[in-house]
């Protein structure tokens, strides 16, 4: 075609260039209907197991709308894709269902970076030794403030009562009505399985208290690995990450690596007052910021005056409390 003068040309010589698509894109992602429930029983490099609830074991990856979604063990998650759990089979994680309770810890009091240990578990199963290794009180008020906080319940498990009294240890807890297990090595653990029956629960614990060899016990064919206290006090890591182990009897029990820190860095202190009735109420009136731990470090407290008849539990709280700020006798 020819040179047009550019004084005669009108719209019909304007050439539009068509889009890539008849349809204008959406941002609208597919609902999957058809997913299937399913709960994330482990989780190795990008890679998720998941139980169906008919029981089949299927290994899944994470879909690409969910982008970087965190998934952890303890998860209620909707499956597509193949669910037939055959070897060398991939299925997809397309969405995760809300949370009903969540196990947080960081790995310091100091690091802004939350570690989602374990969702959806309606107890945290404290395992505490009483000798070898000896227990540490810092340590079970961190896992009670971490188990308040996050909307489990904390059961205290005492491990090796063949080896020392428990009497001690449990007077401090007395008025926290904290459920107690006491354990012996030599016998079966018949009162923490009927514990366990028909929930999800977590096991935490240091390394050498005795949490495989009861993990043992109660899933006979789990085979985790078991190891010693060694000479300085400090159990060895046996566990390299958590899994859930599902209960002959029903239910699941998730097993949670020895762990040697338990940062508090994402809970505040009226998150810990929440958790206990009585005292929310009362800890309205404190000023704001209070760290609810009464004089001289909170002198504008009003707890003592508010709930004057809880002053046992008032001091368990604020023990509470102090662990929380690091005013404690939790060490590495």
């Amino acid at each position: 075609m020819g040179k047009r003068d550019w004084r005669k040309l009108d719209e019909s010589d304007v050439r539009v260039r068509p889009g890539k698509g008849t349809r204008p894109r959406s941002k609208r992602r597919p609902e999957h209907a058809d997913a299937e429930t399913a709960m994330v029983i482990g989780v190795d490099r990008g890679r998720w197991t998941c139980a169906l609830e008919s029981g089949v074991i299927v290994t899944a990856m994470r879909a690409r709308e969910l982008g970087r979604t965190p998934v952890v063990v303890g998860d209620q998650v909707g499956i597509v894709g193949d669910t037939t759990g055959l070897p060398d089979t991939l299925a997809r994680i397309v969405r995760v269902e809300e949370r009903t309770s969540v196990l947080r810890r960081t790995a310091d009091d100091t690091d802004p970076f939350e570690r989602v240990v374990v969702a959806n578990a309606s107890q945290l199963i404290m395992v505490v030794a009483l000798a070898d290794p000896p227990p540490r009180t810092g340590f079970i008020d961190r896992c009670l403030v971490a188990a308040y906080a996050g909307g489990l319940e904390p059961v205290l498990c005492l491990t090796k009562s063949d080896l020392a009294s428990a009497d001690a240890l449990l007077a401090l807890y007395t008025e926290l009505d904290v459920p107690v297990i006491v354990t012996r090595s030599d016998e079966e653990p018949a009162e923490l399985r009927a514990r366990l029956a028909d929930t999800v629960s977590c096991l935490i614990g240091h390394s050498g208290v005795g949490k495989s060899t009861l993990v043992n016990k109660l899933v006979p064919d789990a085979n985790r690995a078991v190891g010693v206290v060694s000479g300085v006090g400090k159990g060895r890591h046996t566990s390299t990450q958590a899994v859930a182990l599902r209960l002959p009897g029903g239910g699941w029990v998730v097993d949670t690596p020895g762990i040697r820190s338990f940062g508090l860095a994402h809970i505040t202190p009226d998150d810990i007052v929440k958790a206990f009735p009585d005292f929310a109420e009362a800890a309205e009136e404190c000023p704001p910021g209070c760290g609810h731990l009464g004089p001289p470090e909170d002198p504008g407290c009003v707890l003592d005056e508010l709930v004057p008849d809880a002053a046992g539990r008032l001091t368990s709280l604020r023990r509470l409390l102090a662990s929380r700020a690091g005013i404690d006798d939790y060490a590495d």
